[in-house]
């Protein structure tokens, strides 16, 4: 199985961890409920500390290894089976690549990546895997990433900001929403740092009401078409004047899935991952999905 079998498909990364099969999990639930294909992914490259030392690697050795990861790999295909339903197509690969760039490369065309908070070669006291972090800041398309609570309860929630991260964004947050029968809350924290840096040094100077009423009518304008084309999604909006980390992460709390563009209208153009993806990836108390805008994918 190659690329093609991750065309259009849900695909998920494991590594034989119970974070991978956390996701493992996820990515089957949401398979079955969307009525898409899923690939699983394990990515096999244990010679790779070998060669960078220099240290040979009897056949035999590594014959074994070939196996264990064989192993895993089918021990995740029946799982994957038992959560998905027998109506649901999954193929696997186990192919001798590193990590990221064989996921980053899967992303092209496929529906989603899905990934545990961590792996098995994360470091004690690390919250979020370097694999994860580097695939949602390179991933063509949405990349979920499993931590927290892992409930079918709750609301989608999403980061709206008006940058074109935040539009891809909110598309993709309408459309979980509509497939899990779930409420939308769009959520819009407008005091970042371009007010509290500057303006808040000047309180007199700054008409805050009026700020406000302009911070509403753009999250107004954001959902306009969005909802008609969605109707059968239940929206609340959320206008409050706060750090959109901060809100994001409280909302994490009661939220079933968390919705963020990989970087925000705050961002520098050089940032493939912006703080507020940051913090949720390594702090949300439940699922969260990264999503790059179009004209980076």
């Amino acid at each position: 199985m190659t690329m093609s079998s991750a065309h259009d498909a849900i695909v998920v990364g494991i590594d034989g961890s119970e974070h991978s099969l956390r996701a493992l999990r996820w990515a089957a639930a949401n398979a079955r409920r969307r009525h898409e294909p899923l690939h699983v992914v394990y990515a096999f490259a244990p010679l790779a500390g070998f060669y960078g030392a220099g240290m040979p690697v009897l056949q035999n050795a590594y014959d074994e290894l070939v196996r264990a990861g064989e192993k895993t790999l089918a021990e995740a295909v029946r799982t994957a089976r038992e959560v998905a339903g027998d109506e649901v197509t999954i193929t696997s690969e186990m192919p001798d690549e590193p990590a990221a760039p064989l996921l980053v490369s899967r992303a092209r065309g496929a529906r989603m990546i899905v990934l545990g908070s961590s792996g098995a070669g994360g470091f004690t006291g690390m919250l979020t895997g370097s694999t994860t972090v580097e695939v949602s800041a390179h991933a063509q398309c949405p990349v979920a990433v499993v931590r927290g609570r892992d409930t079918e309860d709750g609301p989608v929630v999403v980061g709206v900001d008006g940058s074109a991260n935040s539009e891809r964004a909110l598309d993709t947050a309408f459309e979980e929403a509509s497939w899990r029968g779930a409420p939308l809350i769009a959520v819009h924290a407008w005091s970042d740092d371009q007010f509290t840096g500057y303006y808040g040094t000047l309180p007199l100077a700054v008409d805050w009401e009026e700020i406000e009423q302009d911070e509403q009518r753009l999250l107004a304008e954001q959902l306009s078409g969005r909802q008609e084309r969605h109707p059968d999604v239940k929206v609340e909006r959320v206008v409050v004047r706060d750090r959109p980390r901060d809100q994001l992460l409280d909302w994490s709390a009661q939220a079933q899935l968390v919705v963020v563009g990989s970087r925000g209208r705050g961002g520098f153009g050089g940032l493939l991952l912006g703080s507020t993806s940051q913090a949720l990836l390594h702090h949300a108390q439940c699922p969260v999905m990264v999503v790059r805008p179009e004209h980076e994918r």
